[in-house]
């Protein structure tokens, strides 16, 4: 086997997931982290340290000019990721961007643009494209398993699990001019990825939606906070090809759950979590549980390039070297998500069901200056 290519990296971001993307690096054998860069000088020599000794920066233009950095990955603030992920691929870098993919459709649509313009690969962590379950559910929907999908259901659930009132995390989650949405932005994007994903990423046409802030906190916390993003957020999506999905993403819900993903088909569907197959055979109803693990393990091990779909930081990876037969394009999704989870908080405030192209024409970028 031909040894893979280096590939070289900056990280711009040393917090708490900017230090997990560098330790997922440092596993792969063919990446080199040139440099990282973070304003706090605390947080980039931890992050030089975890990098295996790289050069730290205060200001990510530096990690920009340097010519032996190829692909940079953004792991800032919701708000700081179109500004900071165009000015990357204006200089030449490929990107690898923490999700939500920006603040705002607009800011998504203009890293997206971008991308194109510039020749450049846009990747967003969207892990759940990547799950065992997905990936199984991805090859039985495309075999015909299924049939004609028509139904899909995004969901996630904690009941309290708000970051920074609830006791964990950094209050910039809940603040709207940092984080620009909550449940929705914060794991939505993961679940809304997956089915779109699933579904061959149609495009949105109409959403309807609702968004909740009702529960109770700790009046301290809500005064640190700022709180001012949702903790429920609801949409109805029709798609393309006449396919429907229904969103239901709780940070906090007085409920014990919100049931489990799905998709369904004219000829069977699937229940996610466990992965599970539903259909009629000789008229009769047929509940079969697939056996995810065990495909999982044996595709390992028949299919050469398997590797490349290990997880979202070794597809991107793959994509760079060449290694990832079938680049999956999670930009492409992520654009989606955020028209769809924008497109809920537009229905709310107006009261009504809203048009791609009304949620297309009303956004505007919410980035913050760099």
């Amino acid at each position: 086997m031909a040894k893979r290519k280096t590939v070289r990296v900056g990280v711009i971001g040393c917090g708490q997931i900017g230090t997990r993307h560098i330790q997922n690096y440092r596993q792969m054998g063919n990446v080199e982290i040139v440099a990282v860069a973070d304003i706090s000088a605390r947080a980039r020599r931890a992050g030089a340290e975890a990098a295996g000794g790289a050069l730290a920066l205060a200001d990510f233009r530096e990690l920009l000019a340097m010519d032996e950095i190829e692909a940079v990955d953004v792991c800032l603030h919701n708000n700081l990721h179109a500004p900071v992920s165009i000015a990357a691929m204006e200089a030449g870098k490929h990107v690898y961007c923490e999700k939500p993919m920006a603040g705002s459709y607009a800011d998504a649509l203009a890293m997206h643009r971008t991308a194109r313009r510039r020749r450049r690969k846009l990747a967003i962590q969207l892990y759940t494209l990547f799950l065992p379950e997905t990936k199984v559910a991805r090859h039985m929907i495309e075999a015909g398993a299924l049939g004609r999908p028509y139904f899909a259901r995004s969901v996630g659930f904690r009941r309290r699990g708000r970051s920074f009132v609830d006791g964990y995390g950094s209050r910039d989650f809940v603040d709207r001019d940092v984080s620009a949405g909550g449940a929705l932005y914060d794991v939505g994007v993961y679940h809304i990825a997956q089915m779109l994903h699933l579904l061959g990423n149609p495009a949105p046409r109409t959403v309807t939606g609702s968004t909740y802030q009702e529960l109770e906190m700790y009046p301290d916390r809500r005064r640190k906070s700022r709180y001012s993003v949702e903790e429920l957020g609801l949409g109805y999506v029709r798609l393309a090809g006449g396919v429907t999905l229904v969103i239901e993403e709780s940070w906090a819900i007085h409920l014990g759950s919100l049931g489990a993903g799905c998709i369904a088909g004219h000829k069977a569907g699937l229940t996610f979590e466990p992965l599970t197959l539903h259909t009629t055979t000789d008229d009769v109803e047929v509940d079969a549980a697939v056996q995810v693990k065990q495909t999982d393990t044996r595709w390992r091990q028949v299919y050469p390039g398997y590797a490349a779909y290990e997880s979202a930081q070794h597809h991107w990876v793959a994509t760079l070297d060449g290694t990832a037969a079938e680049p999956i394009d999670s930009g492409a999704v992520a654009l989606n998500v955020m028209l769809i989870s924008e497109g809920i908080y537009l229905s709310q405030q107006l009261g009504r069901e809203v048009t791609a192209a009304e949620v297309a024409k009303r956004s505007k970028s919410s980035a913050l200056k760099v």
